[in-house]
C-alpha cells in the first residue's frame, strides 16, 4: 500500500453501517508507508512508543438481549506493523451493536484478538463503566506555549523552524500547546489536538517551538505520523537526554487517538484532555 492508496480506504467512501459482528471490516495501514518518507525504513526505530485509542461508542447484548454499553481503551505498540484505518474501527465497533455477548469479558477478549491479528501485535483492551473516574478530564501539566507574542506564516511542516536557546542552556520542562492541527491524508478533514513535548538537553526556543507546531497546520498525515515526524525532527535538532512528544487528539465518530513517542521506554501518557 502506498500513499494513493489511501484514497479508496473505507475513510473516503459511502459505507453501510453493519449491525451485526464483522471482524472483516478492519482496515490495516502499514506503518512504513510514512515512516519512509522520514528516513526510517529497514531501520531500528528511534523511539519507542505507544498509540492509545478511546472509543466512546461501543455496545452490544447481553444473553437476554438487553444492550450493554462500556468506554474502551485500546493501546497499539508503536512497533506494530500496520494501525487501524479510523473509519474502519468505527465501522468494526458498530459491528458489535446487535450481537450477544455472554459477558463483559468475552467482548474484550473479541476485540483483543481481531485488533491484534489485524496490527500485527498484541493490542491491549480495557473497559470501562460509563461513570468511571479513569474517564475524568485533566489539565496539562507543564508550560503552555499558546500565549507567546510571535508571527506565524508557515502551514507546512518546516524543521528549520525549530531552534536552541542561543545561550546553550540546558532545561528540562515539559511544554505543551493546543494549536497542533493537521489533516485527513483520505479525506482533507482537520485533526485537532494538544501536543505535550517533554525533554531533558539544549533547551528550545519556545517561540520557535510553537511557529513549528502551527506549521503542520495544513499538512495531511495520520495522527501517528505527525507525532513520529514531531519526535524525529526535535531529535535531528539536538541530542536529548530524555525526549517524549503526546498528542491527544480531540474525537471523531466516536474515537479519539493519541499517539505517544519516547526514547525513555517509559510509556506513560497524560490524562485526558477537556476537548477530548
Amino acid at each position: 500500500m502506498n500513499r494513493e492508496d489511501w484514497q479508496n480506504l473505507p475513510l473516503g467512501q459511502e459505507t453501510r453501517y453493519e449491525s451485526s459482528y464483522n471482524p472483516k471490516l478492519l482496515h490495516p495501514i502499514p506503518r512504513s508507508v510514512s515512516r519512509a518518507q522520514l528516513g526510517l525504513e529497514g531501520q531500528a526505530l528511534p523511539f519507542s512508543g505507544a498509540d492509545e485509542w478511546w472509543g466512546f461508542e461501543l455496545s452490544w447484548l447481553n444473553p437476554k438481549g438487553v444492550p450493554q454499553v462500556a468506554v474502551v481503551r485500546f493501546r497499539f505498540a508503536a512497533s506494530s506493523p500496520a494501525m487501524i484505518e479510523s473509519k474502519s474501527f468505527k465501522l468494526y465497533l458498530n459491528s458489535y451493536n446487535q450481537t450477544e455477548f455472554p459477558s463483559r469479558d468475552a467482548v474484550q477478549a473479541t476485540l483483543e484478538r481481531d485488533l491484534s491479528s489485524a496490527a500485527g501485535s498484541d493490542v491491549a483492551v480495557t473497559l470501562f463503566d460509563v461513570e468511571d473516574v479513569a474517564l475524568d478530564v485533566h489539565r496539562p501539566t507543564g508550560v503552555c506555549l499558546d500565549g507567546l507574542d510571535i508571527e506565524a506564516r508557515t502551514y507546512q511542516p518546516d524543521a528549520a523552524l525549530l531552534k536552541l536557546e542561543e545561550s546553550g542552556e540546558v532545561a528540562e520542562e515539559v511544554l505543551y500547546s493546543h494549536l497542533l492541527r493537521s489533516n485527513c491524508p483520505v479525506t482533507g478533514q482537520p485533526d485537532w489536538a494538544t501536543v505535550v513535548i517533554e525533554y531533558r538537553g539544549p533547551a528550545l526556543k519556545r517561540a520557535a517551538l510553537l511557529a513549528y507546531i502551527i506549521s503542520f497546520r495544513e499538512h495531511q498525515d495520520f495522527h501517528e505520523h505527525c507525532v513520529e515526524r514531531i519526535y524525529c525532527d526535535l531529535q535531528k535538532l539536538a541530542e536529548f537526554e530524555k525526549l517524549t512528544v503526546c498528542a491527544r487528539y480531540t474525537r471523531r465518530g466516536g474515537l479519539d487517538i493519541n499517539p505517544l513517542r519516547t526514547s525513555t521506554g517509559e510509556i506513560v501518557f497524560p490524562g485526558r484532555f477537556a476537548r477530548q
